[in-house]
């Protein structure tokens, strides 16, 4: 595509640059020179679009699909150099043209040497030395790589796969902002929606299922305190619980051997 255009079919835009697969057809003739047709297909909505030469004006002409996006600019804004139209270096030739506008152009150059000196000191004060240049950009390459490596180092550290960056205060503040879940507000969460499902009406057998579980809970808190008890007396006696079943045989036994000593 020679400029922008804009689609005739859906109003987009095609780039300036653009590569199409045309038919070129030969549709007429200036003078010895061909003028050449190309017809192609939108991109965006399968418009045609017929370009055709112009060797006349030595361009581009839109013959019809789509047309030629129109770019203004201003000068001033640009920051350009307005260029002297055709009748204008037309009378530039003329000597007596040049000759009465030699003293507005004098001014002018008087009016802009001040500052076209400055931006040649200012030139050769920033090129004079090369090598201190030099130097200072490699020292400032230096110093990034080493900044660099540090921040891969300490990633690693972390276990990280990535770089990462310094720290800023915008990032300490949106972090500060950020609140992350807890496993009490989780299962409170799951509190509330269990008490939401449930029905607000006892039944029959949540009543039973409430009943045998105190009962399971009574008979756990017994078999504690029976347990606990039995602890103690063996701490207090100061002796094994496995010799407490030995006393009561060698007891019989002490019995029996006095029995029989009386008996003789």
């Amino acid at each position: 595509m020679p400029y922008n255009i804009w689609c005739g079919g859906c109003n987009s835009m095609i780039a300036k640059g653009v590569r199409f697969n045309a038919e070129k057809k030969q549709v007429g003739n200036y003078y010895s020179t061909k003028i050449w047709s190309f017809a192609m297909k939108a991109p965006c909505c399968k418009q045609e679009i017929v370009i055709q030469t112009d060797p006349q004006n030595c361009e581009y002409v839109i013959t019809s699909g789509a047309q030629k996006k129109v770019e203004e600019y201003d000068v001033e804004d640009a920051e350009t150099m307005e260029l002297t139209a055709e009748e204008e270096k037309g009378k530039l030739a003329d000597p007596f043209y040049r000759l009465e506008h030699q003293e507005v152009d004098l001014q002018k150059k008087k009016a802009a040497e001040p500052l076209l000196v400055r931006l040649q000191r200012v030139s050769d004060a920033r090129h004079a030395d090369d090598y201190s240049l030099n130097k200072a950009l490699r020292a400032q390459i230096r110093g990034q790589r080493k900044r660099v490596a540090e921040e891969e180092a300490a990633s690693r550290k972390l276990g990280l796969g990535i770089r990462l960056l310094p720290k800023s205060e915008e990032d300490v503040a949106a972090a500060s902002h950020v609140k992350f879940k807890t496993k009490f507000d989780k299962n409170r969460k799951d509190k509330r929606a269990l008490i939401h499902a449930s029905s607000i009406f006892p039944e029959s057998s949540y009543s039973m299922s409430s009943s045998s579980s105190k009962k399971r809970l009574e008979l756990e808190a017994k078999r504690r305190k029976i347990c606990a008890g039995s602890a103690s007396s063996v701490l207090s006696g100061g002796f094994k619980a496995s010799s407490l079943s030995k006393t009561p045989s060698s007891s019989t036994k002490f019995k029996s051997s006095t029995v029989s000593v009386r008996k003789l």
